[in-house]
């Protein structure tokens, strides 16, 4: 299966970033990638709140999941893309933000080269760190079954940005059957903040001998550094810091070599269990 990691830096533009997603997902296709991987919040990212607190999702079945849709359902590639989802009906939960104003969901969801919506991730551990509170503007998603979808053979897990800090949430989706794990990011620009991306997505896919495909929003504000990581912990793909895209091919046969080797998975002791909040035990 041969994966494509994109990068650009979104705006409060949605139209924009629309056609931005369009074309890198046309520029996959036709270098023969089965699946595109576009960065968190693809949809719209204002970081320095310009537009005011929010929300400004859309639902999953809005104009941009339908673009993205037709997008790969023309190029015959499966996408995944982050995006804002609007908090309705019974998964909306507590909308409220100490401001006052609804929460939207950050999402990923997940299209197949037919143009189907075959799944969704809301992302679980929401950025309130480094100075952001990412819990201000959006709602954490339920800890419920990891998105997993199918792309030539190849079972993809999905996990958003910050959840990369936490080697738990990679072992459930690992757990759960991921050859390799699609990471959109906007993996904030900071001091040490590129060694930190690099070095955790190496990481993690060496401790649960998986890939590991991250695809971030560049700069001023991201870093970018879009990056395919194989089982072992070497780079066998990556973008830089400009926009643009960067593609490698993932061999379950070297997941399988590699954990012949190094069984860490088989030889664990310890499983993973969700935090259970003090007010529900």
């Amino acid at each position: 299966m041969r994966i494509a990691v994109c990068q650009f830096a979104a705006g409060t533009d949605v139209a924009e970033n629309t056609r931005t997603c369009v074309a890198l997902i046309g520029r996959a296709a036709e270098q023969g990638a089965d699946l595109a991987v576009l960065p968190e919040v693809s949809m719209y990212f204002d970081p320095k709140h310009t537009d005011g607190p929010g929300p400004h999702g859309q639902r999953l079945d809005g104009p941009f999941a339908a673009a993205i849709a037709d997008a790969a359902s023309s190029g015959g590639i499966a996408v995944l893309a982050g995006m804002l989802e609007t908090a309705v009906g019974d998964t909306a939960g507590d909308t409220d933000a100490p401001d006052g104003a609804a929460r939207d969901f950050n999402t990923l969801i997940a299209i197949s080269a037919r143009g189907e919506r075959i799944g969704q991730y809301r992302k679980i551990h929401l950025y309130d760190a480094f100075g952001f509170r990412e819990s201000n503007l959006y709602l954490a998603g339920a800890i419920e079954a990891p998105l997993l979808f199918d792309v030539a053979g190849v079972t993809v897990g999905a996990l958003t940005c910050y959840d990369l800090r936490f080697p738990e949430a990679f072992r459930w989706v690992v757990d759960a059957g991921a050859d390799v794990v699609a990471l959109p990011a906007a993996w904030i620009a900071g001091p040490a903040k590129e060694q930190h991306w690099a070095t955790l997505l190496a990481a993690r896919a060496i401790e649960n001998t998986v890939y590991v495909a991250g695809a971030g929003q560049t700069g001023p504000v991201c870093c970018g550094q879009s990056m395919i990581v194989d089982p072992a912990g070497a780079v066998v793909a990556g973008a830089g810091a400009a926009p643009g895209i960067a593609i490698a091919d993932i061999d379950p046969q070297r997941v399988a070599a590699v954990r012949a080797t190094n069984p860490s998975l088989a030889n664990r002791r310890f499983t993973v269990m969700p935090v259970i909040p003090a007010a529900a035990r």
